[in-house]
């Protein structure tokens, strides 16, 4: 992964990952299931690469959260099963909820960074120091994102962006080296 300097500069800042759910956690479809009783339940699909990648932020001191604005039973277990610190749904103004996360991490919005697809998440990318961007954004998004990745949402965009903030922190070798893999100089 070549990346421009300026990327791997704010990369190196990012303490918290902040994220939209519906199209950068998951591919933005919603599947409704059937149940006895004639009502459907919610489900989505989620990218188990971008899932062990949440975890190896969380390893290395990197914090990880979402701000939807929509309310899901799948999405707080996947939060809880990468240990996502900030679960925010059902919030479609996300400002308010960006400045009561800044108050209670005591992290800086320069020492942030947010990843979102949709108009409701343009609002906060410029406030925060990386605004990132999976390749299946609104184009008004991706304009305003610092790096749009190569994947789509729900489809490894998540796992680009850790392995970015990880090879950033100077994390990236060492996580290689557990897995007994030799880094490719």
């Amino acid at each position: 992964m070549d990346m421009e300097p300026e990327i791997l500069r704010r990369a190196a800042r990012v303490r918290l990952f902040l994220m939209d759910v519906d199209g950068v956690l998951t591919d933005g479809r919603l599947f409704y299931l059937p149940q006895p009783e004639g009502e459907g339940v919610e489900t989505k699909a989620f990218d188990s690469q971008d899932g062990i990648a949440l975890q190896w932020l969380a390893w290395f001191g990197i914090q990880t959260g979402v701000i939807s604005g929509r309310v899901s039973p799948a999405a707080e277990e996947r939060a809880r099963q990468v240990g996502m610190k900030y679960v925010y749904q059902g919030y479609i103004e996300k400002i308010p909820i960006l400045e009561q996360i800044k108050a209670s991490s005591g992290i800086a919005l320069d020492q942030m960074a947010y990843m979102g697809d949709d108009l409701t998440d343009a609002i906060v990318m410029p406030r925060v120091g990386l605004a990132l961007a999976p390749a299946n954004a609104r184009s008004e998004v991706k304009r305003i994102a610092n790096y749009v990745t190569a994947a789509s949402g729900g489809r490894g965009a998540v796992r680009e962006v850790c392995e970015l903030l990880l090879k950033a922190h100077g994390h990236w070798e060492e996580l290689l080296r557990k897995y007994e893999i030799t880094p490719i100089s």
